[in-house]
């Protein structure tokens, strides 16, 4: 048994950085095309005359349609491998992008959301899966180029929405589909490796068992699931509002706001970059004590900053809180070994969701109480992360 196994464990030489630099890409692009939806809000808003409930609900729309469906997927995938359902999640990703570039009606807007949403909801499952396989062992070092790929995607939709969106409008959102065309060319390579892969050795027979019961591992998860909460209803507020509060607070324009949120997205980029190897190296758990409660004292300094240092604390906030979620996630893998699509589909699923939800909630409180209540009350949410001290400690997590 004990040889078998390591037959089939992957060791730390063989990380594929073909595949991974390959899956990095692939996210690049699809998380650039979904950020295009919240880079164009202040052109939607002023064209369809929106409020800020109205902002909360087409994020709402997206995050949801994004998340239900990828626990889901991850769930059937584990059982049923599928290598070229990547290349229908990012044509679902183009069509709806295709819409969003003509819509002129609010409903015409949350159907191509959903659109986006659901393209999501099939990519992120799998490609995580992907990431996984070609890890060579590494797990945190391949997660975070993974998601360095789709954080820096996330960061670049502004400043293409800034530089070409607002100068051109709405329907140069169809020529970001040719980026969508050019995704769903890698993934199919991507699909062929993956397919490949499964026939060569039955996947995943790497992790034992984390050693915990079954009520322990529930308890870990739904302290992790707390800490995902924290992390992206705040990520949620500067995601969806930050230009908002940029332009009411200090009076910016719309394409200016957008190189701040740049600055900030830039940062939660390169911020991921470090988290998963770290991880590897000094243990996940130190990594999530210090992404999580390290931030707060920033999160609260932000709305009494003038503009210099609120570029500067939202640099030092993106950079800080981005470790954590590589660092969540493969923690969350090594307790329910053997379940990769699942476990990835309801992390990734449960961060859009509640990044939805808090969304739609904090559009309602800036339309009452003013987007700067909003940056008030968010700043104590990543003390939250005092409850970290409850995940018990892997032996893979020392």
């Amino acid at each position: 048994m004990e040889d078998s196994q390591a037959l089939v464990q992957p060791k730390a030489s063989d990380t594929r950085f073909r595949v991974l630099g390959a899956i990095s890409m692939s996210h690049f692009l699809n998380d650039m095309l979904q950020s295009l939806i919240f880079a164009i809000y202040p052109l939607l808003k002023g064209n369809y005359d929106l409020n800020f409930t109205q902002i909360g609900l087409l994020t709402l729309t997206y995050q949801l349609t994004a998340s239900i469906l990828q626990p889901m997927v991850g769930f059937y995938t584990d059982k049923h491998p599928k290598p070229y359902s990547l290349v229908v999640g990012m044509g679902s990703t183009c069509v709806g992008l295709l819409l969003l570039s003509q819509a002129h009606t609010f409903p015409l807007l949350l159907i191509a959301a959903a659109m986006v949403g659901l393209g999501s909801s099939i990519f992120h499952p799998e490609s995580s899966r992907v990431a996984r396989m070609a890890s060579g062992g590494r797990h945190g070092l391949a997660q975070s180029i993974f998601q360095v790929g789709g954080n820096a995607g996330t960061a670049t939709g502004p400043l293409l929405a800034a530089v070409i969106i607002f100068p051109f409008g709405q329907g140069s959102l169809a020529w970001f589909s040719l980026a969508a065309l050019l995704a769903m060319f890698i993934l199919w390579k991507v699909g062929n490796w993956y397919r490949q892969q499964h026939r060569s050795q039955k996947l995943n027979i790497t992790s034992r068992e984390s050693g915990l019961s079954r009520t322990r591992i529930m308890m870990a998860l739904g302290v992790l699931l707390l800490l995902i909460t924290s992390k992206y209803l705040y990520l949620a507020s500067l995601t969806n509002y930050y230009t908002f509060y940029l332009m009411h607070h200090f009076g910016l324009n719309a394409q200016n706001a957008q190189y701040h949120l740049f600055i900030f997205l830039f940062a939660v980029a390169a911020g991921t970059v470090l988290g998963g190897p770290i991880g590897d190296k000094v243990g996940r758990k130190r990594v999530i004590w210090f992404s999580i409660l390290g931030v707060a004292p920033f999160t609260l300094a932000l709305p009494h900053a003038d503009l210099f240092w609120t570029s500067v604390l939202s640099f030092v906030i993106g950079f800080i809180l981005a470790s954590a979620f590589s660092a969540i996630l493969v923690y969350a893998q090594e307790l329910v070994p053997g379940r990769v699509g699942t476990i990835s589909g309801l992390f990734f699923g449960f961060a859009f969701g509640i990044a939805g939800i808090g969304a739609a909630l904090m559009g309602q409180l800036a339309d009452h109480y003013g987007i700067e209540y909003v940056y008030q009350l968010c700043g104590w949410l990543p003390l939250m992360g005092v409850i970290t001290a409850l995940l018990p400690t892997l032996k893979s997590n020392k």
